[in-house]
């Protein structure tokens, strides 16, 4: 498989598992999972949906990887600002524990997807075993959020089940990334920097999530100029061809991925579209996410 084809399978089966893996982060019923635990509720509106609160987003998403500190878990999610995740973390751990967050976070996620897609949504089974295979050979060697999910339990039930082997399939692309922009020589806000405008979004905008401040950016910004990457806040085209193929060698991370499941992966990538179609729909997932930003700047 060459790396054009690699590209549009892997590219095309992360597109369609991030709404249904990734709306965990909005759920109402997670939400309503993290205050009963004695978080604050979502802040509201984040471009449609209800969006996280911060401390219950970093304990919940780095429970998966045990009791863990704020540093280890600045690490493993890689794109923010690591002291500000360090007291937010040291908050939430105040509140509750690992295995009892990780197990409302499951609860929650599957209820939204229960409530949006029904028990048993059209091809479920077809998406568990495609899924169980994506996932059967996968080595965890440095990829800590996707060895945190496999060690974790599946589920008997078979929508749950796909969300569990689907997240688990998220977060190695995610792992592997990180591996791609550290090996570029690239520290957390200077990736954040080039992403925005990779997707076409103006500068210091969606990377505002990740918690940077404006010298931080600043000091980013000259060092992606002194590389040839930036200039005057905007995409050199070296810059693009330089972010391009940091996505592209994250394709080639999840080829076990791809050639696992062969010519079934459009299959799977079909039946994982409609569902992420429906919990968009439901607002439970953004309309549009970095995987729409990302194919649209290609």
């Amino acid at each position: 498989m060459d790396d054009q084809q690699l590209t549009r399978r892997a590219r095309g089966l992360a597109a369609a598992i991030e709404p249904v893996a990734g709306q965990v982060y909005f759920s109402p019923e997670c939400h309503a999972n993290y205050e009963a635990l004695g978080f604050g509720p979502s802040p509201g509106d984040f471009n449609g949906v209800a969006g996280p609160e911060m401390e219950s987003y970093f304990c919940s998403r780095g429970s998966v990887m045990g009791q863990v500190p704020g540093s280890v878990i600045a690490a493993a999610f890689g794109v923010f600002n690591h002291a500000m995740v360090e007291r937010i973390v040291e908050r939430g751990w105040a509140k509750t524990d690992a295995p009892t967050i990780c197990q409302a976070r499951d609860d929650g996620a599957v209820a939204q997807l229960r409530r949006v897609l029904g028990d048993r949504p059209d091809g479920v089974d077809e998406a568990r075993t495609l899924l169980a295979r994506a996932n059967a050979d996968l080595e965890p060697y440095g990829k800590p959020l996707y060895a945190g999910l496999a060690a974790l339990d599946r589920f008997d039930d078979p929508l749950a089940d796909c969300w569990r082997l689907a997240d688990r399939l998220r977060e190695y692309r995610g792992d592997a990334h990180i591996a791609a922009w550290t090996s570029a020589e690239l520290d957390a806000c200077q990736i954040g920097v080039l992403s925005e405008l990779y997707w076409g979004l103006p500068a210091r905008s969606y990377s505002r999530t990740r918690m940077w401040s404006d010298e931080q950016y600043d000091a980013a910004e000259a060092v992606l100029e002194a590389r040839g990457l930036l200039a005057d806040h905007q995409l050199t085209d070296d810059g693009r061809a330089f972010r391009e193929e940091i996505e592209v060698v994250t394709d080639r991370g999840c080829r076990p991925i791809v050639e696992a499941l062969g010519n079934d992966v459009d299959a799977l990538t079909s039946i994982l579209g409609r569902w992420g179609a429906s919990v968009r729909d439901a607002r439970g997932y953004p309309a549009s996410g970095p995987h729409d930003l990302a194919d649209a700047a290609t």
